[in-house]
């Protein structure tokens, strides 16, 4: 009988087992690290890295039949909200977006499963684990103005398919389908300086989302091109509540010559309600006495009201291009080219020329 060959001398594929005994740490650990962590469990950045180091220096490759398990799919697209309570109501601004992505889904052959900040039991999106439950979809798409930076860095880095809706510059490689918010913001400056408007004022909320980024850089490009005065004093960032946008501030401003105002829309509405408002205590007559405009959609609970001029947000296009390029990178594996939708101007009935001076 011929005497087998000594275990040791054998040659072959490397074994998550080796991996494991190189790396020091279990099994378990490698095949989740290797597998993508799926799951969503917290691994530490500098144990993922040992795993990985190990895997390259035993030449590691996935079995062939593993690999095709793994790589099977579900048709599941993930929405991740960064909301404590998914925004299905009509009036809610994100509504609209859910609309696209879900018409946009359907045609292409996929299901939706929904995730919020309070998926981690109420921990919110930025807590361990929380967004790395969205593993359980062929990839996400996220919504929401403020996200949390490191959490989605480990996602991308592990090449989980992610589209953000709604431009963002963190983290590189991450996708996105946003608005052109710029350039439609400098169109309504524009418009504003050819009634002859001279002195125009910016209301935003006070954080750098980059939504609001842009509508800033559009406003101040709008009234370069228009040779307005600015960029000093010619925006505002408020916090929420914008308590100091009251009726004595307006009173203020229209004293020192600002005959229009703009504010910007978010998801909350907190600058275009205080600034309407105050405008209203002020005892000042719009169109007549001063203008106001909005960079954005009106919101659906202000319906009645005078339509504000601004522009529109194409909102159910934005979710619908959104899945567009989720639906796109799964397919080809690689990032695909990002772009801006345009917004339609909206001319509204709350702009009109700028009273003339009293005569003396």
């Amino acid at each position: 009988m011929t005497e087998r060959e000594p275990r040791a001398a054998r040659r072959g594929r490397p074994r998550q087992a080796e991996v494991a005994r190189l790396a020091g740490v279990s099994q378990t650990t490698v095949s989740l690290v290797l597998g993508g962590n799926k799951q969503g469990i917290v691994i530490q950045e500098a144990t993922r890295a040992r795993v990985l180091e190990a895997a390259r220096t035993l030449g590691y490759v996935p079995d062939p039949a593993a690999r095709r398990l793994a790589a099977a799919r579900n048709n599941l697209l993930g929405v991740f909200s960064f909301t404590a309570t998914f925004p299905t109501a009509v009036e809610h601004s994100y509504y609209r977006f859910l609309v696209g992505v879900e018409q946009e889904a359907a045609a292409r052959g996929y299901d939706l499963v929904l995730f919020t900040g309070s998926s981690s039991g109420g921990a919110g999106a930025g807590a361990p684990g929380a967004l790395g439950r969205v593993r359980l979809a062929d990839g996400c798409l996220l919504l929401g103005r403020h996200v949390p930076t490191e959490p989605l860095r480990r996602l991308v880095a592990d090449g989980f398919p992610l589209v953000s809706i709604g431009r963002r510059e963190e983290p590189e490689g991450l996708a996105w389908a946003g608005a052109d918010y710029a350039t439609a913001s400098a169109e309504v400056v524009g418009h504003l300086a050819g009634l002859g408007h001279r002195r125009v004022l910016l209301v935003r909320e006070d954080d750098d989302a980059p939504a609001s980024a842009d509508r800033q850089r559009g406003f101040l490009e709008g009234l370069a091109a228009a040779g307005l005065p600015g960029p000093d004093g010619t925006v505002v960032r408020t916090a929420r509540p914008a308590a100091e946008i009251d009726a004595a501030w307006v009173r203020a401003r229209h004293a020192e010559g600002v005959t229009a105002f703009v504010a910007e829309e978010t998801d909350t509405g907190d600058a275009w309600r205080a600034l309407t408002s105050a405008v209203a205590r002020a005892g000042l007559r719009v169109p007549d006495e001063v203008s106001l405009a909005l960079l954005g959609s009106p919101p659906a609970d202000l319906s009645g009201r005078p339509e504000p001029t601004g522009f529109d947000i194409p909102r159910a296009e934005l979710g619908a291009a959104a899945v567009r390029l989720l639906t796109d990178l799964l397919a080809e594996g690689e990032r695909p080219s990002a772009g801006l939708v345009s917004c339609g101007f909206r001319p509204g009935v709350t702009v009109a020329p700028p009273p003339r001076p009293a005569s003396p």
